[in-house]
């Protein structure tokens, strides 16, 4: 090997400037660069209008899929700011979209709370996307800046007036950067649909120009006045219901919002859909630890005080008063500590005795005043129970048979 492939000095160090870190290692901001990735970056987009909803700004998001897979998002929301930034000397929309870690989501009183919490969402949108433009209605006038892998490519420009308000945002994702570059309409679809159900009353709008219908564009409009519990029954479709309708649960502490929707069938599976701040957390977290320990407490509460486990010869675990639920966990937290930049666990400690307490009290309340549903709900966590012990009990025997026998590996 040659020397200087082995010297290491100070001119090896690299300092990533502005958004190149972004195109460096994308995988780091939005996960992956795959299919996932790319559609990652409409949710961030997204994201940033329906915190203007969350603030009482914003009742109307549409997004387009344009023929060449480009994406235009629009909001009826404040506009982003476009007045010179007193430190940055830029202007506020130019700093919105080219630095990390900018925007109104660290100032509490812009935003209660938030999805886009790293403030990296619409930057990182911009240094992954080949061609980029934001344009601004805001007090009365239309303002507009494009861009290119990150970069402005024109000052912000004044371009008319208007009667309109909002932020529209007009993206076409790196073919340099991503695998597949083709947008997916059922995977945008599915998740608006979700989003409809998380923010009742707001008005989602789903256009896809490559697919025509009766000689039209693509076209899908998602709204919920009753939200999650109309998202509750939806999943719950095609199974049968054993009670009316569902529990829901709405409450507030120490800024926490709480809203969870739950619904017992006839299945033997468990599915527990858990959101922070409209984004969704698989992996769950404090809010899902605080809804289950709340239902485990309340119902082995409510069964062992009218007897109702009086003939169990053994202990009901916390699955079996999952057996057959449907629930949507839904907590807005005004500083959300994830895990990963995905954000798929939340981590606030503090969430978990808030979300039991405010689930435990509409639980306690719901089982006295509904004796028949309890009833019912309850017969079920005893069915789940003793199916899941008899199960046991088999696995013990034919382990002990092949111990005897000796077939065991």
């Amino acid at each position: 090997m040659s020397e200087n492939k082995n010297k290491y000095g100070a001119d090896n160090i690299q300092a990533l400037e502005g958004l190149e870190a972004v195109r460096k290692r994308p995988g780091m901001y939005i996960g992956s660069t795959d299919s996932k990735g790319l559609h990652h970056l409409v949710w961030e987009v997204v994201d940033n209008s329906i915190d203007e909803h969350l603030a009482g700004h914003c009742d109307a998001i549409s997004i387009t899929i344009h023929k060449d897979n480009s994406i235009t998002v629009k909001d009826n929301g404040r506009g982003i700011p476009v007045g010179m930034h007193a430190k940055l000397k830029k202007s506020a929309l130019e700093v919105v979209m080219t630095i990390l870690h900018a925007g109104g989501k660290f100032d509490k009183d812009t935003y209660k709370v938030s999805g886009g919490l790293h403030g990296v969402g619409v930057s990182c949108v911009n240094a992954l996307s080949d061609y980029l433009k934001a344009e601004v209605h805001r007090d009365g006038k239309i303002y507009i800046q494009e861009y290119s892998e990150g970069k402005p490519q024109t000052e912000v420009i004044e371009s008319g007036t208007t009667d309109k308000r909002g932020t529209f945002i007009t993206y076409r994702p790196d073919a340099n950067i991503f695998d597949e570059l083709d947008y997916k309409y059922d995977i945008l679809a599915t998740r608006f649909k979700e989003m409809s159900y998380l923010n009742s009353g707001l008005t989602l709008i789903l256009e896809d120009e490559r697919e025509q219908v009766e000689g039209k564009n693509r076209t899908d409009t998602y709204y919920s006045e009753g939200g999650l519990k109309e998202f509750v029954k939806y999943i719950d479709q095609s199974r049968t219901a054993i009670i009316e309708n569902p529990i829901y649960v709405k409450a507030k502490e120490d800024n926490v919002e709480v809203e969870v929707a739950m619904q017992y069938n006839t299945s033997y599976s468990e599915n527990i859909y858990s959101f922070v701040n409209n984004i969704n957390t698989r992996e769950g977290g404090t809010h899902v630890s605080g809804f289950k320990r709340a239902v485990n407490r309340v119902f082995l509460k409510f069964a062992e005080d009218n007897g109702l486990f009086s003939k169990l010869k053994f202990k009901v675990s916390g699955e079996d008063f999952r057996e057959g639920m449907t629930a949507i966990v839904s907590v807005k937290v005004p500083e959300p500590q994830f895990k990963g930049q995905t954000k798929g666990e939340l981590g606030n400690s503090e969430v978990t005795g808030i979300v039991s307490r405010a689930c435990g009290k509409v639980l306690q309340y719901y089982l006295e005043e509904n004796k028949h549903e309890a009833k019912r709900i309850i017969d079920k966590v005893i069915l789940a129970a003793t199916a899941r012990h008899a199960a046991r009990k088999a696995r013990e025997l034919v382990q002990r048979k092949n111990v005897l026998t000796g077939s065991g590996l």
